[in-house]
């Protein structure tokens, strides 16, 4: 998947999305200090620095960080993004953009608290919004318990490892925030990560307390 941001002075800036990284993929050598595993390390990190010197989020954001830090969040931008042979446009914040594009890095990097968005990631959807982000959620969760089902593994149809995943990956985007926060200059990085947040925040509370947000749709279901 490719994005491709043009700027209101001309620039354009384009970075391909791996959906499945090889080692060149994963950042220049050596690394930004920033990208150090032990670097604003997030709380529940079940990785160590001496097995996993950078953290795999972290060296995946090295060309947009570097690229994007000297762009403030309000800064208007054209994001195109071309993804399995279908191109989506849109006119949108510096902060929306980066959001959805930070946002499809971490779902192919190797941290492990992201695994779950991994099938997500194959079929990427730029700038959702809450109800379509809820819909492939649960619609991919569902899915991968009846897959599980299918080959004779246990299913979790109360969806209790997706509330915890979603727990999880909040804590990521924290972490994530904090570590942009202590070495980019503009705010747009950092502000890209609280919109994700947002999304993750709605999404568990929809988990927590589902109050019919998506029933409208399921109409033909219920009858």
């Amino acid at each position: 998947m490719r994005y491709q941001f043009r700027f209101q002075d001309g620039r354009k800036w384009r970075h391909n999305v791996e959906l499945q990284p090889q080692e060149e993929d994963r950042g220049p050598s050596p690394l930004p200090l920033w990208t150090r595993l032990d670097f604003h390390q997030c709380m529940h990190c079940p990785l160590s620095p001496e097995s996993t010197p950078n953290c795999p989020y972290a060296a995946l954001l090295v060309a947009p960080v570097e690229m994007l830090a000297q762009s403030p969040s309000y800064e208007q931008v054209e994001v195109e993004v071309r993804s399995r042979g279908r191109e989506t446009r849109q006119s949108t914040s510096m902060q929306r953009g980066l959001g959805s594009l930070v946002g499809a890095i971490g779902a192919t990097s190797d941290c492990p608290h992201m695994r779950l968005l991994k099938a997500m990631a194959w079929f990427h959807l730029p700038f959702s919004g809450s109800d379509e982000t809820l819909y492939r959620v649960f619609g991919t969760y569902l899915l991968g318990q009846y897959l599980r089902g299918q080959r004779g593994l246990s299913a979790d149809w109360s969806m209790g490892g997706l509330r915890e995943a979603y727990r999880n990956l909040r804590l990521v985007n924290l972490g994530m925030t904090n570590r942009l926060r202590a070495t980019m200059v503009e705010d747009s990085g950092p502000n890209g990560m609280i919109l994700l947040d947002l999304l993750a925040a709605d999404t568990l509370y929809s988990l927590d307390q589902y109050e019919g947000e998506l029933d409208r749709y399921f109409t033909t279901f219920f009858e």
